[in-house]
């Protein structure tokens, strides 16, 4: 399955993007999904929708869904916050809930 949220992402002055709303929608769906998985449910893979910033029908190029930040005139990318957080809970396939999210 697979399940994202858009939101008014941007860079601040220190150069990252701090999705912390994106962190907390994607930690709720993730633990979903473990207690689906602890319940019995044949669970056989879960996605970020999306991996990049891009082009939705309901908003254009307004609002942006990706773990990763595409500046859209120069092509340049840029891991979210979000990104490091589903990175982490890849590979140690535990949910952190942090109120803040290192890019280490």
């Amino acid at each position: 399955t697979e399940n994202g949220a858009a939101f008014d992402d941007y860079v601040d002055p220190n150069g990252a993007v701090r999705d912390l709303n994106r962190i907390a929608y994607l930690q709720e769906h993730v633990s979903a999904v473990h207690d689906a998985i602890d319940a019995g449910v044949d669970v056989q893979g879960y996605f970020v929708w999306s991996l990049l910033d891009n082009f939705e029908w309901s908003y254009g190029y307004s609002r942006r869904f990706g773990i990763v930040w595409v500046d859209f005139p120069s092509g340049e990318r840029l891991t979210k916050e979000s990104f490091h957080w589903y990175r982490d809970t890849i590979r140690t396939n535990s949910v952190e809930y942090a109120t803040s999210v290192g890019a280490a």
